[in-house]
Order: structure tokens, then C-alpha cells, then sequence
């Protein structure tokens, strides 16, 4: 006799499943994000259910065959640098972005790039109509790729089209959290429709070898709406990045199975698509103001690239009892402890003044290294004094003041001396090579040094 189905109640956040529902989730602390689904098995290729189990053959790792897998080039060169030399077939791959960000031009002009070389390329929408895919692939000037279109957001319909006629090499599913599976009992968007759609269309890109590509909500901490474990079933995860205020687009790697992680691809959104950015460090630094006091420009480096970027601080005297605090761009976490360095370790002392940080160009920057040009952007506009037009900062400061050195070293020089500075300032630890780097190295051991010649 069939199990009859248990009712359980599953947090929309996090995914915790409680026997019964509570106001707050005990997983998460949200409130009010259990809703009531019903458990159970998810679908099967087709909507048929997992069938008994049997006797798995086990290899030998030693000796089983290597396969070699052909990466398919996205006809987008930012793009394949991210996922490390192009799309594995069978892999799956999901992206994340705000609302607006480009996610859905980014697919489409990779279905047209696939269609147009000659492989087959499926796109299902779930948010638009066909004709809506159409008007803006005529604004892309792609109308003219034979990619297969259909508005569909049944999971047993999109398995049963993929199952038809040949292998597709690319699937497009614009958004997973559209989807729903005839056998759960629960709105399109819960934790188990999304955990259900994920896993059934990964295994059909694993079982016929075509390459998959999910399109993810966020939530408004900038998170891959849904159970994590939904990071955990694909083979890659992509976040497309961006200020609403700037054109410039990040695509970074945060999971890759089979490259490496935390690369990224800058992209700027024009009348006419998404246009790759060969040199991102000449777009992030073009229009900078030299003379102006507060501004460093920072060797800093994105996986494999390197890459400069300019770091703004203003420092005003402030009138609060607490003085403000404000950081775009980078941990703000990070700047307490770097003022409370340089006052603890140089004597100069932030205690009465508002501090702004903000690195330009709409760039998230997490490497340590980025400490000595935030400290040198923030020492240089309180002393209202400019910095050497020609100089870049890296270098990491500990809590004693000491500079620790950076990886890469010899990357972020070449960089650097690519775009025309002659100088950069570095830890006095590690080992380079000045004669191969072409530019003065001034070397400092503790962050004092850097206070002292501003006169501080």
C-alpha cells in the first residue's frame, strides 16, 4: 500500500522543515517564512517515479577510463575565462543577479553565439512571452539565430520537449524558481518545487550530456533565493554583479568544478547588449582625478587577473556624538580595524571625523591586500594632501601595523607598469624581482612609514 504523504512545513529562506509550524524559523531566525508543502519523492525524467534500486558496478579509480570533455566555446571570451576555457558539456551551471542586472541579455546572446556555430541551443522562459524573447532579441540584433524558444513552466512538459529528437547541447531555464512538478503540492517558487526542478534537470544534462543553465532569484541580501543545497547540486554557480548607477557588469565565479573560483568577466551594458571589456583595469581607472587628496589606486587581483582599481576616502570633521561610518565596495568590518590601526600604531586618530570609502566603479573588493591603499586613500585625504599620480598601493596590515606581503606580486607590477605607473608601494617582505618590473619599488615595513612621509 502507498505511504500516504506527510505534511511538513519548510522555511522559504533556508529550507529547515519543521513538524509544525512557528512563527520564526529556528534555522534562520526569519519570521514568518514557514509555509506548508507536502513530502514528497521528486520527479523523474518525464514525471516518472525513481524505481527500485539495483546493484551499482564499481570501478577501480586507477583504472578506469579518463574521459576527455571538450569544452564548448560561449562565443563570449569574458565568459568562458569565468568558467575556465568554456562550458562543460553535461555541466550545470546557475546564475544569480538583481533584477534588471542583464542576466536574461547574457543567456540569450550565448544561445544565439551556440545556435549560430551550428550546435542546438533550447531556451524555455518561464517570466516572458515568446514574442517578448523576440523583441529583444531583435534590440540585440540576434533575431536572426535559430535558438528553439517556448514559454513553459511545467517541469514534465520541458523534460518531455528535451527528451524528443537529438540531444540539445545548451538548455536554458529562465528562471528555476518558475517551475513547478505536477507531484508536489506547493506553489511555484518554494523550497521544494525549485529543489525538485533543479534536480531532475540535472539529471537530464548529466544523462544526455547537454550543457545547463539556471537563472536564479535573489533575495534581498543578494543570496540565491531557495535551499542552498541548491549551490550544492550544480557544477557551477555565477553571480552577475553591478551598480545601477555605473554600466559595468562583473561576472564572478563563486563555485566551479572544473575551473577556477572567484575569476571574474567584466562586461558593460551598451544600447546593443552586453559588450566584453578586455582591459577592465583602464575602465576602472580612466577617469580618475590625480590631484585630487583621498584617492589610491590599489594593484589588486581577480583569480588570475590582475587588475587596478581606485579607492576613494573622504574624511570630514564630524558633528555627531558617533561619528559616520559609510563603505562601498569593501567589508566595513575592514575599515574599523584599519582606523583603529592607525590610530593605536601611527597616532592619527579618526575618533572626530566621518570617514567615506568607496572603491570606484561599482567593484566589490575582498582581498586583504587592498589594506594599504585604503590606508593610503584615508591618510591622504586627512592631511589633505594628494598622492603620487603615478603610484599604486598593495600590501596587507596587521594589527601591529606590520605589512605582510601580497601573492602575485609580479602580476600586479606588470599591470601596473602596462598602464603608465612608474612607482608602487609594497611590504618590504617577499622576494621580486626589481629589474623584471621596471618600476621604483618603495618598500615599507610597518604602515608608520606611510603615515611619516605624509607628515603625519
Amino acid at each position: 500500500m502507498a505511504k500516504a504523504a506527510r505534511a511538513q512545513y519548510v522555511c522559504q529562506s533556508c529550507g529547515a522543515v519543521s513538524p509544525r509550524w512557528v512563527g520564526k524559523c529556528a534555522g534562520c531566525g526569519e519570521w514568518n517564512t514557514l509555509v506548508e508543502e507536502v513530502d514528497v519523492a521528486p520527479p523523474g525524467p518525464g514525471g516518472a517515479r525513481p524505481s527500485k534500486g539495483r546493484t551499482v558496478s564499481l570501478q577501480n579509480l586507477a583504472e578506469a577510463p579518463a574521459e576527455r570533455f571538450e569544452r564548448m566555446a560561449t562565443g563570449l571570451a569574458e565568459l568562458d575565462r569565468v568558467t575556465g576555457g568554456g562550458i562543460v558539456p553535461g555541466s550545470a551551471l546557475l546564475i544569480g543577479g538583481e533584477p534588471g542586472i542583464g542576466k536574461s541579455t547574457l543567456l540569450l546572446q550565448v544561445a544565439a553565439a551556440f545556435a549560430l556555430s551550428g550546435r542546438r541551443a533550447v531556451y524555455f522562459t518561464g517570466e516572458e512571452a515568446v514574442s517578448q524573447v523576440r523583441l529583444r532579441a531583435e534590440r540585440l540584433d540576434l533575431a536572426r539565430a535559430p535558438v528553439a524558444l517556448a514559454s513553459e513552466t511545467s517541469l514534465s512538459s520541458i523534460l518531455s520537449t528535451l527528451g524528443e529528437g537529438g540531444a540539445p547541447h545548451l538548455v536554458i531555464i529562465d528562471s528555476i524558481q518558475t517551475l513547478w512538478a505536477e507531484e508536489i503540492e506547493a506553489a511555484a517558487g518554494t523550497v521544494s518545487q525549485v529543489r525538485a526542478a533543479t534536480q531532475a534537470l540535472v539529471r537530464f544534462a548529466k544523462a544526455r550530456g547537454a550543457a545547463l543553465l539556471l537563472v536564479g532569484h535573489v533575495t534581498k541580501d543578494g543570496q540565491i533565493a531557495g535551499p542552498k543545497v541548491i549551490e550544492h547540486m550544480v557544477d557551477t554557480v555565477l553571480y552577475f554583479e553591478g551598480d545601477r548607477g555605473h554600466a559595468f557588469r562583473i561576472l564572478r565565479a563563486n563555485k566551479n568544478r572544473f575551473g577556477a573560483t572567484d575569476e571574474i568577466g567584466v562586461f558593460e551594458m551598451a544600447a546593443g547588449g552586453l559588450r566584453e571589456v578586455a582591459n577592465p583595469s583602464e575602465l576602472f581607472i580612466g577617469e580618475r582625478l590625480a590631484s585630487t587628496p583621498g584617492s589610491a589606486v590599489f594593484a589588486g587581483m581577480e583569480g588570475t587577473r590582475p587588475i587596478l582599481v581606485e579607492l576613494q576616502a573622504l574624511v570630514v570633521p564630524s558633528g555627531l556624538g558617533t561619528p559616520r561610518r559609510a563603505v562601498v565596495g569593501w567589508d566595513s568590518n575592514r575599515l574599523a580595524m584599519l582606523l583603529a590601526v592607525l590610530d593605536a600604531r601611527c597616532g592619527v586618530s579618526f575618533a572626530q571625523h566621518d570617514v567615506y570609502l568607496n572603491v570606484a566603479g561599482g567593484l566589490r573588493i575582498t582581498e586583504p591586500a587592498a589594506d594599504l591603499a585604503a590606508a593610503a586613500a584615508l591618510l591622504s585625504s586627512i592631511s589633505n594632501l594628494a598622492l603620487g599620480s603615478h603610484d599604486v598601493y598593495f600590501g596587507e596590515i596587521s594589527l601591529s601595523g606590520a605589512l605582510r606581503p601580497a601573492g602575485h606580486t609580479m602580476s600586479r607590477l606588470k599591470e601596473a607598469r602596462k598602464l603608465g605607473f612608474k612607482r608602487a608601494v609594497m611590504p618590504a617582505a617577499g622576494d621580486v624581482d626589481e629589474a623584471a618590473s621596471k618600476l621604483e619599488l618603495s618598500r615599507l615595513a610597518h604602515i608608520k612609514g606611510l603615515a611619516d612621509g605624509l607628515g603625519l
